[in-house]
């Protein structure tokens, strides 16, 4: 098994479900995480789900991944035997933290997204917002104001105002609005995932439905 990935993906890969190698429960890829074997026979998180081989496939639970990296499922699944890092859990709460914090800048650029307190107001009222992004610490009671008779609307708390700062070139930033679209859904997407892995998930805000990323987009 030297300089390839696993044989390519099996009939676990087919169809519009994936198969999750800890629960055996299947769902929709977009919500689940995607795991590959390297050259070195090292478990490797694909985020993107575009890597060469065999995939793996897990529920985005956290406990679903130390499961799995305990019991031995990654090794059974790949038929070899392979290195689980000790860090894989972090690795993908990391990797799923930047890909969030990428949508925006791309939806910033593409001009689908505003900021400022005022400007999401005015989206909200005008039913121009289809996520709102709501920075981790910032105030629940300004959220509240923000939302204030607006109808319901799906609300992302993973991100800091630094984080959304960065993105916005801002000094701070707490609040964003984006537009329905793909950029839309896929934020919401990879918020699901971000949800079920982040240490103390349970504390960050799960906004949507399982059909919510397909709601973002419309």
């Amino acid at each position: 098994m030297s300089g390839e990935f696993l044989p390519e993906a099996d009939e676990d890969e087919k169809g519009p479900l994936r198969r999750c190698a800890v629960t055996r429960q299947q769902g929709k890829p977009d919500v689940m995480l995607r795991f590959v074997v390297s050259p070195s026979q090292v478990v490797v998180p694909d985020l993107d789900a575009k890597l060469p081989g065999r995939g793996i496939w897990l529920s985005a639970q956290r406990d679903v991944i130390e499961q799995a990296r305990k019991r031995g499922v990654f090794a059974r699944a790949a038929r070899c035997q392979v290195t689980v890092p000790d860090d894989l859990v972090f690795q993908i709460e990391a990797g799923l933290r930047r890909r969030m914090i990428e949508l925006l800048g791309l939806a910033r650029r593409a001009g689908q997204s505003v900021s400022g307190f005022m400007k999401v107001r005015e989206w909200v009222a005008q039913r121009n917002a289809a996520v709102i992004v709501h920075a981790s610490d910032g105030s629940g009671d300004e959220l509240g104001r923000l939302l204030s008779g607006a109808r319901s609307l799906p609300v992302i708390e993973a991100l800091s105002a630094e984080d959304l700062a960065k993105v916005f070139g801002r000094e701070r930033v707490v609040n964003v609005a984006l537009s329905a679209g793909g950029l839309a859904s896929r934020l919401c997407c990879e918020n699901e995932r971000f949800s079920g892995v982040a240490e103390g998930g349970s504390r960050v805000r799960r906004t949507f439905p399982a059909d919510g990323c397909e709601q973002a987009g419309q």
